[in-house]
């Protein structure tokens, strides 16, 4: 399943640690953050909880970069 989330980043270096902290989370198959749309995609793999790998992601995101955020 393929979702798409609505972020809010500072700037496209914060993006990149985004996605590469999103990437490493256990359930996700693959994620890719548009800073120029603020949007992340976000392709979870079979079989998995979506809100609860989506928790996992948030957290890991605030890990790398605190400021930014992500509406679930």
């Amino acid at each position: 399943m393929k979702k798409t989330y609505k972020i809010d980043v500072d700037c496209a270096n914060c993006a990149n640690k985004m996605e590469e902290a999103a990437r490493k989370t256990d359930g996700v198959e693959s994620c890719t953050v548009n800073f120029m749309a603020l949007k992340m995609v976000v392709e979870f793999a079979e079989g998995c909880d979506h809100r609860a790998v989506m928790e996992q992601v948030r957290k890991n995101c605030k890990r790398v970069e605190d400021d930014c955020e992500i509406f679930l």
